[in-house]
């Protein structure tokens, strides 16, 4: 039923910019208004979500390990698995941003013959990697539409990104297909592994279809449904400078507005589900925090003046108690402690 729903979900979102453009022609609101709610939800969304988690308290130092903490200076430490100082957490987390590090080292468990065995499962790592940066190049790839003059960066990314076209052929973006792969590849997964499938909600499949829905307009505009480059880079260029309008003669195509439809909601979604990790790997204490109490100490932001009872006190209140059964007074102790006190309050 969650694979199902999302779904249904996903063929809904492709209906709508459809009959909204090809019925009623309503291209302005498809390529304006929605565009820019789009834009000022995800933005005030990722803010409202980065400020929540930067207020939030760290009452414990809980940062993930798995190696030798820092102790003696002749032990030697796991600078990445047991990070001391903030030189060696920024190291963990550029690996585990660029690298997925963690995921590397991911485990997959089988019952055989009454025996839980664990081994080596790359494939999931290799499928995510692939998934995550051809999309992020594919992103700096998208930025040709939205300057004038491109960058070079962008040209040069884009030329190595379609060498085919250097062997006289039409040229084809190898992100675009390994792209599909990934995605291909973590939607199978879920469909497929009995024990992921079980675990998986209306929430994991979703974006996956609404990702490869986006990558697929995308590609169908560029290797069979052509449409207007002039006329899209137009309406970008209009949209980043405010000063947004539909192209006259133009003919973009309607597979265009449902491309940027599928893009607009998945900016939306963004910033309320589990896509948001992107951003929220920096804010986790389980990864941004040093492994170094013994050196450190972590004081608890919640913490509040708690009434309590000092020993001087308590025998004060229980002396005869205390007396009857045959045990010390230290009166003496008590008014040093005293004196202390007063002298700290002056």
């Amino acid at each position: 039923m969650n694979v199902v729903g999302s779904f249904l979900i996903f063929l809904v979102l492709l209906l709508i910019p459809w009959i909204g453009v090809g019925v009623l022609h309503l291209e302005s609101l498809f390529a304006i208004v929605i565009p820019y709610c789009a834009f000022f939800i995800f933005l005030f969304g990722m803010i409202w979500r980065m400020v929540n988690w930067a207020r939030s308290p760290q009452p414990y130092k809980i940062p993930t390990t798995c190696g030798q903490q820092k102790s003696l200076p002749w032990i030697k430490y796991s600078r990445l698995e047991s990070p001391f100082t903030t030189f060696d957490v920024i190291l963990r987390m550029f690996f585990e941003v660029f690298l997925f590090r963690s995921l590397f080292r991911n485990l997959k468990a089988e019952l055989q013959d009454r025996k839980l065995i664990y081994g080596s499962a790359k494939w999931l790592w290799l499928g995510a990697l692939l998934f995550h940066w051809c999309f992020f190049i594919i992103l700096i790839r998208h930025l040709r539409f939205f300057t004038n003059p491109v960058p070079s960066i962008v040209s040069g990314l884009d030329f190595i990104d379609s060498f085919v076209h250097s062997f006289g052929v039409p040229p084809v973006f190898i992100t675009d297909i390994l792209i599909l792969v990934g995605l291909t590849f973590l939607l199978l997964r879920r469909l497929v592994d009995p024990k992921v499938s079980y675990i998986s909600h209306g929430s994991d499949y979703f974006p996956l279809f609404l990702l490869i829905g986006i990558v697929s307009t995308g590609v169908l505009m560029r290797y069979a449904l052509k449409v207007d480059i002039f006329g899209v880079k137009e309406l970008t260029l209009g949209l980043v400078h405010f000063h947004p309008a539909i192209p006259k003669d133009a003919h973009i195509g309607t597979i265009f507005f449902i491309h940027l439809f599928l893009v607009c909601t998945l900016a939306v979604y963004f910033p309320f589900s589990k896509l948001v990790h992107m951003i929220g790997v920096f804010f986790s204490p389980t990864r941004n925090m040093a492994n170094n109490n013994r050196a450190v100490r972590h004081v608890n932001p919640w913490e509040y003046p708690v009434k309590y009872t000092t020993y001087c006190e308590w025998q004060e209140r229980f002396r005869e108690l205390l007396e009857q059964a045959g045990l010390p007074i230290d009166d003496e102790w008590c008014k040093e402690k005293q004196q202390e006190q007063t002298q700290k309050t002056q």
